[in-house]
């Protein structure tokens, strides 16, 4: 697997991380706490960024051929 195949699927692995985390915080969590308010926000700062990641290293891998 090349470098740009496996940062790809890092990212895509840490957004779907991002969304359960976000799932856990906010829906399954045993009792609300400001720890889960907080890392539910985390993941949805993460599930934003990771993505828009993704692409600027996407468009950065092909003009660099990797």
């Amino acid at each position: 697997m090349s470098l740009r195949g496996f940062h790809i699927v890092f990212i895509t692995v840490c957004t779907l991380l991002c969304a359960f985390l976000i799932l856990w915080a906010f829906v399954l969590a045993p009792e609300p706490s400001t720890l889960a308010t907080v890392l539910g926000y985390t993941g949805i700062v993460g599930i934003l960024l990771m993505p828009l990641y993704g692409f600027y290293f996407y468009r950065k891998a092909v003009k660099l051929n990797l």
